[in-house]
């Protein structure tokens, strides 16, 4: 199993933006200094607990304050985005990273974001835009023929190559064809974790959801592949959870229920999942009433947290439970105090990691 991170970020309303950026970049630089394989940075326009519109402007960034950690938007929600300026950002980053760079993309899930981009999400107009976009930009990649593409949302027209003055849309991605590309899914029989399957990409399991839904996700994803003629195999497969390891399993839990994890919980996650009737999604009961779905009860259900020993075995229990997975994504928060995280995140690395399997 390797380590990895899913950061959307997580902060309040208020925070200093560019302060919560540097704290943001400050925790991927340490996550390359003990030697965490990938880091995904997530992409909220209009949230302002996941403050960040520009993931690839930041992983720019990012890119120069690290060594070896592969860094990734995650995702790219396609519906917010022109397929040709996405094609061209997109690109151009996979050019800087030199191959370290990986492309999630998604089709969102905050009603905001809708909302400013007018996408219906009640008729589901997000999948059809998402796999819209996404063969717009893998086009524009692939030495597109000149003309013009017209679509109900954009219109573009790709030039007649022009050797003598140089003229062409000619950025591609450094890596051929493209970046390895990963999609994360929330409901069990995601549309896409089906489309990550049918194409033969990485699949991603998002973190607020209990172990059963897991395991759907896997079982959509392997017969998607399975109908496509591609062969799964679940070293590609990312699965993300709230990982916190104390000094002991009572200190842990007092950590997170009483600091940021509870407080992220309790402020951002309830009323948001509440408003938006998605509170259904870390159930492991459906009857259960929203009520119920307390840190608490993440903590028991959802969570991974305790000391080092009781991690091992949460975690080894998910990979046993699953059938195996790849890379361990723990989630960001921004932690209060960072000293705690770190220590977290190290006993992780060092003391966790290397009792699981390889």
């Amino acid at each position: 199993m390797r380590l990895g991170y899913f950061t959307m970020p997580l902060h309040p309303p208020g925070s200093d933006p560019g302060q919560t950026l540097a704290s943001d970049l400050a925790q991927i630089e340490y996550l390359d200094r003990l030697g965490f394989a990938e880091a995904w940075i997530g992409e909220h326009i209009t949230a302002e607990w996941e403050n960040i519109p520009c993931p690839d402007l930041f992983i720019a960034q990012a890119l120069a304050r690290t060594k070896q950690i592969v860094l990734a938007t995650g995702v790219t929600c396609l519906p917010n985005h022109n397929p040709v300026m996405l094609a061209q950002r997109i690109a151009q980053l996979d050019q800087m990273a030199q191959g370290r760079f990986y492309w999630g993309i998604g089709s969102g899930g905050f009603a905001g974001d809708f909302e400013l981009f007018d996408v219906d999400d009640k008729q589901g107009e997000q999948r059809a835009l998402t796999r819209e976009v996404l063969d717009a930009v893998l086009e524009l990649w692939d030495s597109p023929a000149a003309g013009i593409r017209e679509h109900r949302r954009w219109r573009y027209r790709v030039p007649e190559r022009q050797a003598d003055v140089g003229l062409s849309l000619h950025m591609r991605p450094f890596q051929r064809p493209h970046p390895p590309i990963g999609v994360a899914g929330i409901g069990p029989r995601s549309d896409m974790l089906t489309l990550a399957g049918e194409r033969g990409w990485i699949p991603m399991s998002i973190n607020i959801v209990p172990t059963p839904v897991v395991k759907m996700h896997w079982q959509t994803y392997q017969a998607a592949a399975e109908r496509a003629g591609n062969k799964p195999d679940r070293r590609q497969w990312r699965i993300a959870r709230e990982v916190y390891v104390g000094e002991t399993p009572e200190s842990a839990r007092r950590d997170v229920l009483d600091g940021t994890l509870g407080r992220d919980w309790r402020e951002y996650f309830t009323p948001a999942l509440t408003k938006w009737k998605m509170m259904i999604a870390p159930k492991i009961d459906p009857g259960m009433p929203d009520e119920a779905v307390t840190p608490e009860y993440m903590v028991d259900n959802v969570w991974v947290v305790g000391d080092a020993a009781e991690v091992t075995e949460k975690l080894a229990s998910l990979y046993d439970e699953v059938g195996g997975f790849g890379t361990l994504l723990a989630m960001g928060h921004e932690w209060t105090p960072a000293g705690n995280w770190e220590r977290s995140m190290e006993r992780l690395a060092r003391e966790v990691l290397p009792r699981l399997p390889e």
